[in-house]
């Protein structure tokens, strides 16, 4: 060992004798849990649709008859439950906390269904909210899951470093909508990916266009979308491009996204099969 040694073995390029390998710190979901693949679902920021899109996901999932979950690991902005129409509180016995089903049988955990009323807000600092979602993972009793899905706070702090470090993730879908500056932003979670080794599935544009009522035209409301060129660029599949349409809005809001059809998103279910084969 060097007297220069810094103790940081990740930044050393010495082969010494006191080298030690890196810590793994992933953990164990909860005893009664088997679950073979986990999604997680980022973007670089909020706003451009990654609960929509776990949603969308999972309930596509879920009609190809694979035993689906979702971790809502978005703490401080729950929204998969009203997407869902959840509104009971979740239970637990004396092994863990039970997740919430949804009316299509799709597997529940989120925050909004642990506090007292819906529109509680979540003051907490970062390290807290990290915990709970971890809490997520090896105390609930997810029992035998096919996919589970993870809804992930925007940017790439605290909760976010948490969930890559904590669960073994097998790949993220990245989502993006058309503007120059989201892209950019995205990138830097698809970056973060790549520093953690997580591999990305593949890229979902949301907002991608209207459609004209009366014509059918679409129309790039944010201008020319550059999703095949930033997929083709990176070496990456395009997953989907989900339209503004008030039916989809109209369906999240009234907690009936199960019956929202046309999900724009049906190569993430081709996707699944391969994984599934991989299982």
């Amino acid at each position: 060992m060097s007297e220069d040694c810094t103790h940081n073995c990740e930044s050393c390029s010495s082969n010494c004798g006191q080298r030690t390998a890196p810590q793994d710190m992933h953990v164990d979901p909860h005893d009664l849990s088997q679950i073979k693949k986990v999604i997680g679902v980022v973007s670089g920021k909020g706003g451009v649709g990654k609960s929509l899109v776990t949603a969308m996901s999972a309930v596509l999932s879920s009609k190809k008859g694979y035993k689906t979950a979702i971790l809502d690991a978005d703490i401080t902005g729950p929204s998969i439950p009203k997407m869902f129409g959840i509104h009971q509180r979740a239970q637990q016995n004396e092994d863990g906390l039970l997740p919430v089903n949804t009316k299509g049988g799709i597997e529940v955990m989120s925050l909004n269904l642990l506090t007292e009323n819906e529109t509680d807000p979540v003051i907490w600092r970062g390290p807290v909210i990290a915990g709970v979602v971890t809490q997520f993972w090896t105390d609930v009793i997810w029992g035998d899951v096919d996919f589970m899905f993870v809804d992930m706070p925007p940017g790439t702090g605290d909760v976010p470093l948490t969930v890559f470090q904590s669960i073994r993730i097998d790949g993220i879908i990245v989502v993006t909508s058309p503007q120059d500056l989201v892209s950019m932003i995205v990138e830097k979670a698809m970056n973060m990916a790549k520093m953690m080794n997580i591999p990305i599935l593949g890229l979902v544009e949301n907002y991608s266009y209207v459609e004209c009522p009366d014509c059918g035209k679409k129309i790039n409301i944010f201008g020319e979308s550059r999703i095949e060129e930033i997929a083709a660029a990176k070496g990456l599949k395009v997953l989907g491009k989900i339209p503004m349409k008030q039916t989809v809005a109209q369906k999240c809001d009234k907690g009936e996204i199960e019956d929202c059809k046309g999900c724009h998103i049906q190569a993430v279910g081709e996707l699944l099969d391969e994984m599934a084969k991989q299982s």
